[in-house]
């Protein structure tokens, strides 16, 4: 009884014996004789060590045949050798585990970071929902077949982080069900695993060609390669099977594209195998795919949502979450405290209002004290370019936390009241934040105030007047006074009506009526015409009625209607009814009949009756008799139109 172990025992090491002398008088070394043979280096050291196990079939074959062995001999020896370990029924399953053993990042699917979806709690590498695309039926028809006792290759293009692997993993789900395996050649190489491991594959397994470019395109095993997994599909008595793989667009042209007529082919395989075999994966969500990836964020799937917050015009939901974390990872664990500095004046300047395209000067300059002083005090001369170059490396989905940008030009119709010049560009290379760094400066650090470096370099730097006007808000509110009023006249000198108009109000309030003036026709010609009805109201609350009339001239010289109104208001209260009613007029034929429908109130609180309806009759005469009803009242109404009103306040008669 103790003697059959023994002898088992004794074939494999003379089958191993054998090998190992064979390789030496063919004077190959491992890595050669697997080349020679085909195989993989790691599959040749398992069949030469003491501990590797009983070799295949085909690898005792394909080894006895480069060394020149007796194949039958070294068959006999493995066949003996092979029944002590029970390595006939492994034989027998192939290759792989039960997909439902896998996790589902071990297939390579990039995780979306950490946080709480609908099934998952915080800190779980979680998944976040699947959205189907119409990439998904092509998947679903296959795994159908394939379940109906029909093999078949699926292989999907796209680029990076377009979702391409996760959808083949959700697509295999019900073949879990039904007790499929998964197998994942990778080791020690994938080429090398799937040449090694591809005959062995038996009946209901998926062969997960994930990132096929590194078994289709190995420039030593990718056509062998090719040529087994067509066998594999064509052999009935190991199906059924399915083929999952997936290829960036550059790698699919290449293995596809037709060779010259002159010319080496060397994908002819591979071309033939992928015939007919290859979906695409749209970079972006469809308006379908975001109206379902609304729905599952609104029932709680956060990953989503934030990643919706995100890209809302762009529809790059995949590759947001690929990049999520690595983009994280990046700003949080820096090679150099420079770039996170850079990152975190990005953040400030985007959550306090400047625009998407970042100056590069500015950054530079804002970011030095946003470093510690042992950091500050290490810095080399080209500290800022070894920071940017690190910043624009990309993670997945090509994202980089700090890229450089192109802005597009503006086309904008011109004004001939504009200064052309404040709206021009800022000098030299600008950068946008990624998106998700941007959501996070938002959050965690949104109750931090940016250092003195920040508002030097905004004042130094920013050019746009809409963004020199946000900081100036931002900096009265975090009580940077004097940073305030600096950021103020810079964005006036930019032409920024709101700095303009504050200044005029702050110079009137001082008693200079001739600079806020002055101040308040800077910000006309900029197009802020309203700018002068706020001028007016800070002369009428000094209870300067000249000043205050003069003010309402000046906006109905830049085309206010509003003005018309507020002036015809102030004549009537004068006592000149002559020039109200002008005023009134003027406004009505410019489709505001406010101006008269006031007098017409006003006439009738101070008694003339007569008055107050010859004001209604001109407002109805420039044809809104409904905003007539319902402005002025039933006082004055209800004596012109006997006959009452219609519900929408519409009179039930017309004028007599």
């Amino acid at each position: 009884m103790h003697e059959e172990p023994a002898r088992r025992s004794s074939a494999q090491d003379e089958l191993r014996r054998k090998l190992d002398e064979g390789r030496a008088h063919a004077r190959l070394d491992q890595t050669q004789l697997a080349r020679s043979a085909g195989v993989g280096r790691g599959t040749v050291s398992k069949a030469l060590s003491p501990r590797g196990g009983v070799p295949s079939v085909d690898t005792v074959t394909a080894l006895a045949r480069v060394l020149k062995l007796p194949v039958g001999e070294l068959l006999e020896l493995r066949r003996t050798a092979a029944e002590e370990t029970g390595a006939t029924s492994a034989d027998v399953l192939g290759p792989g585990r039960p997909i439902g053993q896998w996790e589902p990042h071990e297939l390579e699917i990039h995780p979306a970071g950490p946080g709480k979806t609908t099934s998952r709690a915080d800190g779980v590498r979680a998944l976040p929902g699947y959205v189907r695309r119409g990439h998904d039926q092509v998947l679903a028809d296959a795994v159908a077949a394939a379940s109906a006792g029909r093999s078949g290759i699926v292989v999907l293009v796209g680029t990076s982080s377009t979702g391409k692997t996760r959808a083949c993993w959700q697509a295999v789900q019900p073949l879990a069900e039904k007790e499929w395996r998964l197998w994942h050649p990778f080791d020690p190489t994938r080429a090398e695993a799937a040449l090694e491991g591809l005959h062995r594959v038996g009946p209901r397994t998926v062969v997960w060609l994930n990132e096929a470019q590194h078994y289709l395109g190995d420039p030593t095993f990718g056509e062998r390669i090719a040529a087994a997994v067509h066998q594999l599909l064509i052999d009935e008595q190991r199906g059924p099977v399915l083929v999952l793989g997936t290829l960036w667009p550059e790698y699919a042209h290449d293995y596809t594209a037709l060779p010259r007529p002159d010319g080496a082919d060397p994908y002819s395989r591979v071309r033939e195998l992928l015939a007919g075999h290859t979906v695409t994966v749209p970079d972006t969500f469809d308006t379908a795919a975001l109206a379902a990836a609304t729905a599952l964020a609104e029932r709680g799937d956060v990953l989503l949502s934030d990643a919706i917050t995100r890209n809302r015009d762009g529809g790059r939901i995949t590759q947001d979450l690929a990049g999520a974390p690595e983009l994280l990872r990046r700003y949080e664990q820096p090679r150099q405290a420079a770039a996170r500095a850079l990152l975190e004046a990005a953040m400030d300047a985007r959550r306090l209002g400047v625009g998407l395209h970042l100056p590069q000067a500015f950054l530079t300059d804002a970011a030095l004290d946003y470093l510690r002083d042992d950091d500050y005090d290490q810095l080399s001369d080209d500290w800022a370019e070894q920071a940017y170059a690190e910043l624009a490396e990309q993670v997945h989905g090509k994202q980089a936390p700090l890229r450089r940008t192109t802005p597009r030009p503006p086309r904008r119709p011109p004004t001939p009241t504009a200064d052309v010049t404040t709206m021009l560009p800022s000098k030299g290379p600008v950068f946008r934040l990624a998106d998700y760094l941007e959501q996070h400066g938002r959050t965690t650090r949104r109750r931090l105030c940016p250092p003195a470096s920040f508002w030097h370099a905004a004042h130094a730097y920013l050019t746009h007047p809409d963004d020199l006007d946000n900081l100036t808000r931002a900096a009265d509110a975090r009580h940077r006074l004097q940073w305030a009023h600096y950021l103020r006249g810079r964005a006036a000198e930019r032409g920024s009506t709101d700095a303009l108009v504050r200044l005029a109000e702050l110079r009137a309030i001082a008693g200079d009526q001739q600079g806020s003036e002055a101040l308040a026709r800077q910000a006309a010609d900029h197009g802020g015409t309203n700018d002068w009805l706020r001028l007016a109201g800070l002369r009428s609350m000094a209870r300067d009625r000249q000043g205050t009339e003069a003010l309402y001239r000046q906006a109905v010289e830049y085309g206010d209607t509003d003005a018309l109104v507020r002036l015809a208001e102030l004549l009537e209260e004068a006592g000149d009814q002559q020039g109200a009613e002008a005023m009134a007029r003027q406004a009505a034929e410019h489709g505001d009949t406010g101006a008269l429908i006031r007098l017409a109130e006003l006439l009738e609180e101070a008694g003339d009756r007569q008055g107050a309806e010859a004001m209604a009759r001109q407002a109805a005469d420039y044809g809104n008799t409904s905003t007539t009803a319902r402005v002025a009242g039933v006082k004055v109404l209800h004596r012109l139109w006997p006959y009452g009103l219609d519900p929408d306040g519409t009179p039930t008669s017309r004028w007599q």
